[in-house]
């Protein structure tokens, strides 16, 4: 059994890599610069599907699937265990007026997903607050979105649950500690933290820290701005998307409309710009919202990677260096079956579906 694997990053992709490998390593540390989840994790809108699942290529489709039926049992668990509900809500998700529908239910038929065409008077009678002058609608039932706050709170307090795993907040890696080409730990300011193994779950700053074994990883960060409404408790029953932008329903009537789409380096300042643009949206999608504020807007840096594939596996050249990152706007739909993937690789155990496509050999430059 491994002793002690020490996870960068906090996220829910570390958090969850944590909550996985407990059963199988003596001792998991989880080192964040700051307080966990509360960078992309916290900022997400938490559909729990690709927006448009049939544009991305068969790696990530594999990941999706595999988590979006993981993803009740999960939240389950979770409740059950620490009390705090991930809000795992089952709401379905209208497109509308897409330009490659016959794409989407070509792929839904290669795939045998529940997506269809359905009358636009269905998409109206189901929601009756959506705004006018849509055509055309196709519906997936059963998607769900993860009330990614809560998410990150359960995750958290199943951890601190657990006696082997430790989380150390405010703790920034500040390099590696090695033998040769093996590497050892990290080093932080307070001291080096040992480790048999080293995993990188930090999101849009996992490229940084690979940099300083000289290695370049293209990830790179990709702000995303939102706005939060609050409506009655069954103004929005199902998620619906047109033109790029989305709202989301939470359980207690939370409205969420994203997203935006900046290459703007690591700033996070929410934009006078973007926000009137996502009020246009909102009330473009849903009318009744013209004469609401909003009562939240921030922003959040995904970690983009070349066609949103995650690297999860073993960095070459550097034995005890692993990888569980990259995941760009698909971190929290993934995230499932990205660390169970992860587990099974590092405790050699047969993996849940091919790690192939997700390998960093080869994907490094």
């Amino acid at each position: 059994m491994t002793k002690q694997v020490v996870i960068v990053g906090g996220g829910v992709i570390g958090l969850l890599t944590a909550f996985n490998l407990a059963a199988d390593v003596e001792q998991v540390v989880v080192c964040d610069k700051g307080e966990v989840g509360q960078e992309s994790s916290w900022a997400g809108g938490g559909i729990v599907s690709p927006l448009y699942p049939w544009r991305y290529s068969p790696a990530v489709t594999a990941l999706a699937h595999w988590s979006q039926d993981f993803y009740p049992q999960l939240g389950e668990r979770l409740f059950a265990s620490t009390g705090v509900d991930p809000e795992v809500h089952v709401t379905g998700l209208y497109w509308l007026d897409l330009d490659d529908e016959a794409e989407a239910l070509a792929w839904a038929e290669r795939e045998g997903r529940p997506l269809r065409a359905v009358p636009i008077e269905q998409a109206y009678a189901a929601v009756p607050v959506l705004g006018e002058g849509f055509s055309r609608a196709i519906h997936m039932e059963g998607v769900a979105n993860v009330r990614n706050p809560r998410l990150v709170k359960s995750l958290k307090a199943a951890l601190l649950a657990l006696p082997n795993v430790t989380l150390r907040e405010h703790c920034e890696i500040t390099g590696f500690s090695r033998t040769g080409e093996r590497i050892t730990g990290v080093q932080t300011p307070e001291g080096v933290i040992e480790a048999d193994q080293v995993v990188l779950t930090a999101g849009a700053w996992s490229g940084d820290l690979l940099r300083l074994l000289g290695l370049s990883l293209p990830v790179e960060p990709v702000k995303g701005q939102m706005i939060l409404f609050k409506c009655a408790d069954d103004f929005l029953p199902s998620m619906v998307l047109a033109k790029g932008r989305y709202a989301i329903p939470r359980r207690d009537g939370h409205i969420l409309i994203g997203s935006t789409l900046e290459h703007a380096g690591y700033d996070k300042t929410p934009t006078d710009v973007a926000l009137e643009s996502l009020k246009a949206s909102a009330v473009e999608l849903l009318p009744a919202l013209a004469d609401a504020t909003p009562v939240g807007h921030w922003a959040g840096l995904r970690p983009g990677s070349p066609e949103g594939i995650p690297y999860i596996g073993q960095v070459p050249g550097w034995a005890g260096l692993w990888l569980n990152c990259g995941h760009y706007r698909n971190g929290l739909v993934l995230a499932p079956a990205s660390c169970q993937l992860f587990a099974d690789l590092l405790a050699g155990r047969a993996p849940i579906i091919d790690p192939a496509p997700y390998a960093p050999a080869g994907r490094l430059v």
